[in-house]
């Protein structure tokens, strides 16, 4: 229980060095939720708004609580029967009187469970929140989890970064707090191009006046809308399209207190360079925003400087001289990768993983999967080439050469250009185009939006890529374990999954890992198989009972799975739930002695009551040919009310055995046609 209280405005401002902006980010999600969560532990909840600038971290709440709220607690002790004994207080009412802080005279009791039990109902104690800040403001810096940490001086505490400074103020006056070795101080620090001393706060208002006149927009919301202002006004000027990269915008605005958007070009030459080097160099190296014309790359960049200095014109200069820099080693890469052309056999001097060996041992590995991929799947190859042996020679070749970009310098100044840079060497030095596009395609989908490859050659790439990572690292026993996933095999697994559905592949995975397991030192397969399995629930969305219904019917083709889940969730729209699974829990029940692969004869001469010729008839004209499954299960539901109807009035365990084999072998047919595509019976809707 809660009641009102009188409430004051209330600023904390953590002064640090610079912060890093990818880990920073990462956290930032998580950082308000903190806060509040240390609030409501404390009894102060309230709202407030969280700034950040590279040097500061701000909380500002304009109605503070002043006291923690009212809260009232309650103690249940012993029964009755057990604090006393001859109207004598046992020690365990004693004990309970302790724990409560009461005497026997204050101690009153009510019911629970039945039973009267001894109770106490008291008031919190209410503690001012001046007296609660420094606790607070210190666990809260000690819950931001950044990563990697820093001590400084003598101090055993560590932050992010050294904290430099410490302002708080609540109802517009200075809260004493001694954090990280830093006294709090009515002071603030504003950008470095205005000033490096510090400045007096005297109150809120003036806190905001002060950053606002010093050169910090504090809002990050108003530095990013600032940075895309002064964007589209500089397409708009030069008649150009800005790409803009929202992780980029995003660390940008993290590490400018004062952001000012210049625009920059650098030598048409460099332009030589495949568009991905030129992007890559720029954002990695140094943050600018790329600029197209025309649907074309433009020799155009975009900096976000932080600087107050009153000459952009150098700013945008000294930024150009670096990036020519960057882009003349970025050139010479190119031409040097070009003339030693590809060499995947360098690839034995790169380890892959510790007892996997090289990267030229896991391409032998994935060119050995897209020969056993490429049996399996001749039919879906032959559609696009009649000439097999041709498309066998360009998988085998596009396997060979996929990782061959992993030596070249670019790729080792860049690693995320692998695959891209393999792609456009491929071009350049005139390999078949298929080949080209399933190098760089190969890693497809490297994410939950990513696209998947464009064709089956590049699936197969991308598949064979995926397969060895999951089959190499379960075979040394590098398997996923609640959230740690550093190989990423889980993304692997929905890949699998996605590329299989994408192209319609006939995929039965049982099979397929057995076939691929002579790669591999000996492990257990369902392992591997369970695990790729619990992604189907991720990728299709379904109701896991759906899943599960399907998965136990032994069906491991993933194709197949979905297309049963997919007809089984519309079939199940318009059905009684609870009386279907009632319903096929006694198809499974009167049958589990039936061998449901023996040729379940029916005598038609045998079949008597009414309601068992009916469902024999029914079932005869079920429509069960074909993969149509929405159309195969259509047929067997509409067998249910004649199951309810025969199970209410037919005996199947008659004492006649000929007529009990009979009712159980049609019984069974039925079950077993369920069987095809699901156990209804594990359904739970």
């Amino acid at each position: 229980m809660t009641t009102a209280q009188n409430t004051s405005p209330l600023l904390l401002e953590i002064g640090t060095e610079e912060l890093p902006a990818i880990p920073f980010l990462a956290e930032l999600p998580n950082i308000k939720s903190k806060f509040q969560k240390i609030l409501k532990a404390n009894r102060l909840p309230c709202e407030f708004d969280f700034f950040y600038t590279p040097r500061r971290l701000v909380i500002i709440a304009q109605d503070f609580k002043q006291i923690q709220n009212t809260q009232v607690l309650e103690f249940f002790g012993p029964p009755l029967n057990i604090a006393y004994k001859d109207n004598t207080p046992t020690p365990a009412a004693l004990g309970f009187f302790k724990k409560c802080g009461i005497t026997e005279k204050e101690v009153i009791t009510t019911t629970k469970e039945g039973k009267e039990i001894l109770y106490c109902q008291k008031q919190a104690e209410q503690i001012p929140a001046i007296h609660l800040l420094e606790a607070m403001i210190q666990e809260f810096l000690e819950s931001l989890n950044f990563g990697k940490t820093m001590r400084w001086g003598s101090l055993k505490d560590s932050f992010i970064r050294p904290i430099s400074w410490i302002l708080c103020l609540f109802n517009h006056q200075l809260v004493p707090l001694k954090l990280y070795g830093i006294e709090s101080k009515a002071q603030t620090f504003v950008h470095r191009n205005i000033s490096f001393e510090p400045l007096e706060v005297q109150n809120i208002p003036n806190y905001f006046d002060t950053l606002c006149n010093g050169g910090v927009i504090l809002d990050q919301t108003k530095r990013k809308e600032k940075i895309l202002e002064e964007i589209r006004q500089i397409e708009s000027d030069r008649g150009i399209k800005v790409e803009m990269d929202t992780g980029l915008l995003e660390e940008i605005v993290s590490i400018t207190e004062y952001p000012t958007a210049l625009f920059g070009e650098f030598s048409e030459h460099f332009l030589e360079l495949p568009a991905p080097c030129i992007i890559t160099s720029m954002k990695v190296n140094q943050r600018y925003f790329a600029t197209y014309k025309d649907s074309k790359l433009y020799h155009g960049f975009i900096v976000v400087s932080n600087s107050l200095a009153q000459n952009p014109k150098a700013i945008v200069e000294g930024n150009i001289k670096v990036l020519r820099a960057r882009l003349e080693d970025a050139l010479f890469f190119y031409h040097n990768d070009l003339k030693t052309g590809f060499q995947p056999e360098r690839l034995k001097e790169v380890t892959f993983v510790e007892g996997l060996g090289s990267m030229w041992e896991k391409t032998e590995r994935e060119r050995k999967i897209i020969q056993v991929l490429s049996t399996l799947f001749q039919t879906q190859l032959s559609a696009l080439e009649p000439n097999f042996g041709l498309l066998l020679e360009i998988l085998d070749q596009a396997a060979t050469l996929s990782k061959a970009d992993l030596m070249s310098e670019m790729v080792y100044e860049f690693t995320e250009l692998q695959g891209i840079m393999g792609y456009y060497y491929a071009k350049d030095l005139r390999y078949d185009d298929r080949i080209a596009l399933a190098i760089l395609e190969q890693y497809l989908p490297n994410s939950e939006e990513s696209a998947l490859p464009s064709n089956l050659i590049s699936a197969l790439i991308a598949l064979a890529y995926k397969l060895d990572n999951l089959m190499g690292l379960f075979s040394i026993a590098k398997i996923p374990s609640g959230s740690r996933d550093p190989f990423a095999l889980r993304r692997a697994a929905n890949g699998v999954i996605k590329i299989v559905l994408h192209f319609n592949l006939p995929f039965d995975l049982k099979t397929i890992l057995e076939k691929l397991a002579p790669l591999y030192k000996p492990f257990d397969l369902k392992l591997l198989e369970n695990f790729i399995l619990e992604r189907l629930d991720s990728v299709l969305n379904f109701n896991a009972s759906l899943l599960r219904a399907v998965l136990t019917t032994g069906e491991r083709d993933l194709v197949q799975i979905s297309q049963k889940l997919l007809a089984l969730d519309s079939a199940l729209k318009n059905q009684d739930k609870k009386l279907l699974s009632q319903t096929f829990k006694r198809l499974a029940n009167i049958t589990k002695e039936v061998c449901l692969d023996s040729p379940l004869s029916i005598k038609e001469e045998k079949l008597l009551a009414p309601e068992e010729i009916e469902l024999y008839q029914a079932f005869n004209s079920c429509n069960l040919q074909g993969c149509d499954y929405a159309m195969r299960l259509d047929s067997l539901l509409k067998l249910n009310p004649i199951l309810d109807r025969f199970f209410d009035k037919v005996l199947v365990n008659t004492p006649d055995e000929d007529f009990k084999n009979n009712r159980k072998h049609l019984i069974a047919r039925i079950y077993k046609a369920f069987l095809e595509i699901a156990e209804i019976k594990e359904i739970s809707l």
